[in-house]
This record gives structure tokens, sequence and C-alpha cells, in this order.
């Protein structure tokens, strides 16, 4: 007996066969749900992952690679009078009816192509880094950040934090470059002591502009637009920071407290305390963040976790006053201002040769992790 087979049942059986091919260079489709499968596999899952994630850095970084090619022979072209800019017209006409469908080689990304090699050519720190990010970021980088200095610093915090498109040019827009500035940070001496790494895990001041906050908004509304954006908050504060509750409770002797946010902080293995002040930085503030801190570490923190950190977030705050305040804490605590504005950018500019000073360490240690 012949059974005839639907093209829509042909179709079905081998859609998975042509699928294969692509399925370890695609980590930004569908992950697959650990929890939701056979426990006893949850370690294939994840070298399967870990796999998909390789798969599409090695793509990013041939296609990154290749760009760079391009754009110093179109250079090299041009700078020797060889070729005209009409050239390129015809560059990109003929590498269409080459490749039809192939949209990276239209006349404006060949342009950038060569902007692109133009840009980071002469600076030997920032050249090596370039095939670490996607061609994307790249473009929202050449035409945000006009300075090489600048470019590095956005580079650079792209890979170390993660940074998503749409998170880049919010940070582009936000100013992280003045946020993430030399100044000192004001942390009492405990910090230091307990947790040696925490300096560089917390920052001066966390850009929350995207609140939409009014100017004369309370401590409710900042905890209300803080938790409604916390996917974008958890972005600004860093990578290793994981949301553990808000209003968070904590009982000392008869009486209940709450604790405006908790979250865990991954590399430094502690509890981080949250405290919101929508006034300007006042000495007692910090008397009830350390008495918070306090009840985490004795009644919250397991035993295999590092004392906790407190954090006083407010509107503005005198530094010196902070400083003072600071000074005979016995609480690893620290102070911090949020702002609901973009710095200006000759502010920004002014600060650019302090970034680059600071910054050199850490473009030396992804350079010889690239190396290697």
């Amino acid at each position: 007996m012949t059974v005839k087979t639907s093209s829509k049942k042909r179709a079905a059986r081998t859609k998975p066969a042509a699928t294969k091919a692509t399925a370890l260079v695609a980590p930004r489709a569908q992950r697959a749900v650990v929890d939701g499968g056979d426990k006893r596999f949850a370690e294939v899952i994840a070298l399967i992952e870990a796999a998909r994630v390789r798969g599409y850095q090695a793509v990013n970084t041939v296609l990154v690679e290749h760009y760079w090619e391009l754009g110093e022979y179109i250079s090299r072209k041009i700078a020797s009078a060889e070729w005209g800019d009409g050239v390129v017209d015809d560059l990109a006409a003929d590498l269409a009816r080459r490749y039809p469908g192939v949209r990276g080689y239209t006349r404006r990304n060949l342009f950038r192509m060569r902007q692109f090699f133009e840009a980071y050519r002469a600076y030997k720190k920032v050249s090596p880094l370039v095939a670490q990010l996607p061609w994307t970021h790249h473009l929202i980088i050449l035409s945000e950040a006009k300075t090489v200095e600048t470019r590095e610093f956005y580079i650079l915090a792209a890979i170390k934090e993660r940074w998503s498109k749409r998170e880049l040019e919010r940070q582009i827009r936000s100013g992280a470059v003045l946020r993430s500035t030399g100044l000192p940070k004001k942390v009492s001496p405990v910090v230091t002591q307990i947790h040696p790494a925490a300096i560089d895990e917390f920052k001066n001041a966390y850009n929350v502009e995207f609140l939409g906050l009014a100017a004369d908004h309370s401590e409710a509304d900042l905890h209300d637009a803080l938790l409604q954006n916390l996917g974008r908050f958890l972005t600004e504060l860093g990578r290793d920071f994981c949301f553990v509750g808000s209003q968070y409770p904590v009982q000392v002797g008869k009486q209940d407290f709450a604790i405006d946010l908790v979250f865990f902080h991954r590399g430094l293995q502690c509890l981080v305390a949250f405290e919101l002040k929508v006034d300007k930085f006042k000495p007692a503030d910090l008397g009830q963040l350390s008495f918070y801190v306090e009840a985490l570490d004795r009644d919250v923190k397991k035993p295999h976790e590092r004392p906790s950190i407190g954090v006083l977030l407010c509107a503005t705050k005198d530094d010196e006053v902070v400083e003072y305040a600071l000074a005979r804490t016995t609480s690893p605590t620290l102070v911090a201002e949020y702002q609901t504005f973009l710095p200006p950018k000759e502010v920004l500019r002014a600060k650019l040769h302090e970034l680059y000073a600071q910054l050199a360490p850490e473009a030396k240690r992804l350079h010889e992790t690239h190396a290697r």
C-alpha cells in the first residue's frame, strides 16, 4: 500500500535537518529552558548553550575582522589616489550583482568600513579589541563618540559589561564616560578592608533618566519607578547584581523594618542593601543604613556569604560632609547619587584625559586576553 504524505508533513520532517547547521551560531534565538526539562541533562544543555555563544562570537569576530580588512583596502586605494569616491559606488554595485541578497556591502557600509579602519589604525591599544564587539555596536560608537579616548572607553565598557545595542546607546546618551571617571568614591574604610574589590563594582553616580521622574518626586515615586524599570536599573548597576527583594522585611526584637531594595552581588558574594533618599545627603541617614546592614548580616546572610554592604542612594551630596560621616563608621557602607538628567557634554569632554589614564590597565588586560 502506498501512503501519500502531504507536503506540510514532509516539510515538518525535513525542517530540523535544515536548521542544524545554524543551531550553534544562533544564541540570539530562544534559549533552551533548562528548568523546564529533564534535570539529568542540565549539564548537557549548559554545554550546548556555551557552544552556541562561542559560535556566535566566532562568527562576529570573523565578520568584524573582514570589515577591518575591507576598510584598510579601501582606505589605501583612496589615499593613494588610485580610487575616487565614484569607484566605491562601482564596487558596491558590482558586489550587489555578485552577492544578491547580501546587504553588508552597500556604498554606505563600505565607507563605514573605511571610517572604522581609519578611526583605530594608529592606536595599538584599541585595534586588537574591536573584534570583540558586534558591528552594530561599532557603528553606534563611531557615530556618537567623537574622540578616540571616548571610543576606547565605550569599547572597553561594552565588552566588560556585555551591553546590548540599546543599552550602549543609553550609556552614551547618559554620559557613562563622566560617571566612570577616576573621581574618588565615597566609601567607608570598612568596605575596602572587607571587600577590596568593591571599589570597582560601585559608581559615584547612577543615571536613572529612563525613569522619567518629575522634579518634585517623592521616595515612593523613585522606589516605584525603579521597580517598574528594574531590568534597566540592573543594567545601570552592573551585570553582577541580582535582585533579591523590595521593601525587604527584617525583624529586630519585636519591631518590623523594611529595606527599600536588596540585591545580591555575585562577584563580591554578598547582599547589598539600597536605601533611597530624594533629598541631599545627611549624616543621620547612615545610621539607618548601618542598622539594616547589621540586620542582614545577623539574620539573612547565609554562612558561605560575605558581609553585606549598604548603599545610600541620594539626590545630591556634599562630598566633604560624606567623607566626614563615613570616616568613623564601622559599617561597610557607601554613598552615591542618582541623576535624573544627562550631564552636559562640555563637562564630559573635560574628563577624557583622566578617563584614559584610568582605563589603561583594563585595556592592557583585554589586549592580553585577546592575544591568547
